[in-house]
């Protein structure tokens, strides 16, 4: 079954260009001159991934993405023509997966969408539920608990955390989590990517009170570990 894309943007020309690129590579498309006009069209049904351009009449692409986290899972390509850093952290830390900046490669916007749902697709549904200190992973359910309590986590953080806890108590470096995690090598993708999503993970956990931290490999990577008393 082919994927169905929903991509947000004012500019008219990006969103023709989006369209041919992404049909041309086999998916379903859906575009819209705004993010209203995307979320309204996301709760009749939603899609499987979607773009969303940043500076937009009406509500803006960051609080449709916050919107949109707060309902579902779906991965989230965040579109800036901006080189402020700051917009891009902000678009993590509402629960954006991904992040590029306008102008943008068609090919490469295709590759990172190919990415982000073939990370899905690699969740097997028999895969077994791993647990460390306080925190039950199951991925079979796609959810995260805290002491019994869920925790809410975007896609990219639950399968950062994931990839984390098949090693617990072991450093990953960061161009494992990079291949793992967004599924493209380190040179397509830079390595705050890798860095910002594991400081908003990082937020998640102490705000469920969790006694698991992630450590920082100076140089190398991240890795669990369990706070002392």
């Amino acid at each position: 079954m082919e994927k169905l894309i929903y991509a947000a943007d004012d500019e008219q020309d990006i969103l023709d260009v989006m369209q041919e690129f992404l049909q041309n590579a086999g998916f379903a498309v859906q575009t819209f001159p705004t993010g209203d006009a995307l979320y309204a069209a996301f709760r009749k049904k939603p899609c499987d991934l979607v773009v969303l351009d940043i500076m937009m009449p009406g509500t803006d692409g960051l609080t449709v993405c916050r919107q949109l986290r707060e309902i579902s899972n779906v991965p989230i390509i965040i579109l800036t023509a901006k080189e402020s850093e700051a917009d891009h952290m902000r678009g993590f830390l509402l629960g954006g997966d991904d992040y590029l900046i306008k102008p943008f490669s068609a090919s490469l916007l295709v590759v990172r969408i190919k990415a982000l749902l073939r990370r899905m697709e690699m969740m097997q549904p028999a895969a077994a539920v791993r647990c460390f200190g306080d925190l039950t992973y199951s991925e079979a359910n796609h959810t995260v608990t805290c002491g019994g309590d869920p925790v809410a986590l975007s896609m990219t953080e639950f399968a950062l955390l994931g990839c984390l806890m098949e090693h617990t108590g072991i450093a990953v470096s960061r161009d494992t989590l990079l291949n793992r995690v967004w599924g493209i090598e380190n040179e397509d993708i830079e390595t705050r990517v890798t860095d910002e999503t594991v400081r908003r993970l990082r937020q998640k956990l102490r705000a469920a009170g969790s006694t698991v931290k992630i450590t920082a490999v100076w140089g190398y990577g991240y890795k669990l570990e369990e706070k002392h008393a």
